[in-house]
């Protein structure tokens, strides 16, 4: 009862030091409790997103163990891997990138394949269309040519519905770099003429025909692995390549008697072993490397391609820059009728982990099964880490609060010095008087934590509103450019909360100690003597 009454000594309708106090302690639990619920809901709505399109675990092939191999038979890969329970869906996983080209203006995008037939993918990107600003956006792309593009990308080009832009292969590069290379290059005949000469007079004078074809002994083979190493000549035309391997290939036909230790060739393999051989022998270096150049034409035409929709994009969202469908993704990735990996759907995403060892088990050698978490490991690690950081520097708030309280109750001691002097002459203890200032801070703490708290989720329910009220000022904080939301997210965590306001209770009762010991402290006899 006295702590209560020394919170209003004048008696007057509400106490300014209340005021004060009480303030202090509600901001800081008002800010963290708002902050948090944002994060939590903004790290909430990326899952959501991010699964809604991606593949809860991805199945990737590799017989080094090291890189993953392209996957060929990948509709067989999908029936196996939709008979493992739990399983929802499977489709082909295809994520790369290309070179876009808009009007003057070129920059490096990110792609992921959509298999249009797969109901569940086509789902997820339904959801994250942006309707509002573009109400014609559709994600039927049906098989070729036409693309969803993201909303960051649409602002900055000035792109519509129905536009057409260009994609660019990156794998093109290295096939435009290798060709010009091969094109400094003197011809093969010219690079290596004694090798040449070595084939043309081996294949010319050794071959021993028989009444079945030709045979050669094992001295004449070992000498046409000269063929095999120039293969191996990562620098040379396509021309060249294709006129050794097609001498390769007769090389590799032939038959072998282990008898007599010779190796005997089909009738005809002379002829077609000699028809390549003349093409290296006969070739103009001019001609070639006209060739080379022509061909490279077909290998950096761009792909034009339709925008039939636009999804709602942020710069704190981890997504790509188009959905392509699935044949367009294998061509700008250069993986011909292959794909990178088998993408899995199950029940529930969040258990992924969990679910691994039963795709492992059902899964052949040579298989990595990798989940949604490790794929997106760092960017929600990013999220997290800016969470604890906001969570320890806005801490410092409620920590302020804290030392504005225990000023406050040190004034309050000082004004109170007369009464506790007679308390300690009437025989209170220590204790007790420590108890009246410790009673302080914990009804203050209690009070400003409470309100904290319900303020907080009152303006967290309000959000909407309030983000509207900003905006008609033309000031928004929260744009959807930037969160790649129409309305502010947030979650609401209970017990979180409840954390939050125990912490400014504490911190308002451990501020009230210290003024509290030395009041408990005073004598007695120097306080009586201002009465």
């Amino acid at each position: 009862m006295l702590a209560w009454r020394y919170l209003n000594p004048r008696r007057a309708w509400i106490s300014s030091i209340v005021m004060i106090s009480v303030g202090g302690v509600l901001l800081g639990v008002l800010v963290l409790v708002v902050v948090m619920a944002v994060f939590a809901g903004l790290e909430r709505e990326q899952k959501q997103r991010l699964l809604g399109f991606s593949p809860h675990l991805l199945l990737q092939y590799s017989e080094t163990g090291i890189n993953a191999t392209t996957i060929e038979n990948w509709g067989e890969q999908i029936d196996r891997a939709k008979l493992i329970p739990g399983v929802v869906s499977a489709y082909p996983h295809v994520e790369d990138n290309a070179v876009l080209d808009s009007g003057s203006m070129q920059r490096p995008v990110t792609y992921q394949a959509v298999e249009t037939n797969e109901p569940e993918q086509m789902a997820g990107i339904e959801k994250i269309l942006d309707l509002e600003n573009y109400p014609e956006s559709t994600a039927d792309m049906g098989l070729d040519a036409r693309v969803v593009v993201s909303s960051l990308m649409a602002d900055q080009f000035g792109w519509q519905l129905g536009d057409k832009i260009n994609l660019y292969s990156t794998r093109n590069f290295q096939e435009v770099l290798k060709t010009y290379k091969s094109t400094e290059e003197p011809i093969v005949r010219e690079r290596f003429p004694k090798e040449i000469t070595a084939i043309r007079d081996l294949t010319e004078k050794q071959w021993l025909e028989t009444s079945t074809g030709f045979t050669m002994n094992r001295s004449m083979m070992n000498a046409l692995n000269e063929i095999y190493q120039l293969i191996e000549i990562t620098d040379l035309r396509d021309g060249e390549h294709q006129a050794l391997l097609g001498m390769w290939d007769v090389v590799l036909a032939a038959e072998k008697n282990e008898a007599n230790d010779t190796f005997h060739f089909a009738e005809g393999a002379k002829a077609q072993f000699q028809e390549p051989l003349r093409e290296i022998l006969e070739s103009k270096q001019d001609e070639m490397d006209a060739t080379e150049l022509k061909n490279l034409k077909s290998i950096v035409l761009p792909r034009e391609v339709e925008i039939v929709g636009v999804f709602q994009a942020g710069m704190m969202m981890k997504m790509p820059d188009l959905f392509v469908p699935l044949p367009l993704a294998q061509s700008l990735s250069g993986l011909g009728e292959g794909v990178q990996g088998i993408a899995l759907r199950i029940e529930d995403p969040y258990q992924a982990e969990q679910f691994r060892p039963i795709v492992g088990n059902a899964l052949s050698k040579n298989w990595y099964v990798i989940t949604w978490g490790e794929q997106f490991q760092q960017f929600f690690s990013l999220i997290s880490q800016q969470r604890s950081m906001m969570y320890f520097v806005l801490s410092f708030i409620g920590l302020i609060s804290a030392f504005s309280m225990m000023a406050v109750m040190f004034t309050v001691t000082i004004q109170k010095k007369r009464e506790i002097g007679v308390m300690k002459a009437l025989g209170a203890t220590q204790w007790q008087i420590m108890r009246v200032f410790l009673y302080q801070g914990i009804i203050l703490g209690l009070v400003g934590s409470l309100l904290g708290v319900f303020l907080g989720r009152l303006i967290i329910y309000c959000r909407g509103p309030i983000q509207d009220f900003f905006q008609s000022f033309g000031f928004d904080p929260f744009a959807s450019r930037l969160l790649g939301l129409p309305k502010l997210p947030a979650y609401m965590d209970p017990k979180e909360q409840f954390y939050i306001g125990l912490m400014g209770l504490l911190l308002c009762m451990f501020a009230s100690i210290v003024p509290a010991f030395f009041a408990a402290r005073s004598d007695a006899a120097k306080s009586l003597r201002n009465i």
